[in-house]
């Protein structure tokens, strides 16, 4: 199965960009993992926010492909323990042949992108910044895979 990570606009901190790229680098050991970057929307001062979503919905639809299961991280979205979370990932490896998690622009998705969407994920009830969760959620997958692989890397 191949596992792919869309996010809207490039993570811009130095310091997450590099924890980014070292779990993006484990992560590959185990399967197949890639990060798409959606450009960030120019002029946005002259959009609402929804027009925002809009437009960023209308690009992260043009990277998804009809076969694709969708996960989108947000907020409603179901929380699992790491250890679930590894079992719902390989129960997906198992019936996915792609599968695409989206983490959106600092407004949330477009409606689009909410029908489009086969299930979502959060990752906590609290609330972190749009390029911290990049760094959290791919580290996650890591621990996923190792949880899978039975490796020492999590510990209950």
């Amino acid at each position: 199965m191949k596992t792919e990570l869309i996010l809207v606009s490039k993570t811009t901190d130095k310091h997450l960009a590099a924890g980014i790229d070292d779990y993006v680098s484990r992560i590959c050991h185990y399967l197949p993992f890639a990060i798409t970057v959606i450009p960030e929307l120019k002029n946005t001062k002259n959009m609402t926010e929804d027009q925002q979503k809009v437009r960023e919905g209308e690009l992260i639809l043009q990277k998804i492909q009809p076969s694709d299961t969708v996960v989108l991280l947000d907020e409603h979205g179901k929380e699992f323990r790491s250890i679930e979370f590894a079992d719902w990932l390989q129960k997906k490896q198992n019936m996915a042949r792609r599968l695409v998690f989206i983490i959106g622009g600092p407004y949330g998705f477009s409606e689009s992108i909410y029908k489009r969407a086969d299930e979502q994920l959060s990752l906590s009830k609290m609330t972190f910044s749009h390029q911290m969760v990049r760094l959290l959620f791919v580290e996650q997958i890591y621990r996923a895979c190792t949880i899978i692989k039975g490796e020492p890397y999590h510990h209950e």
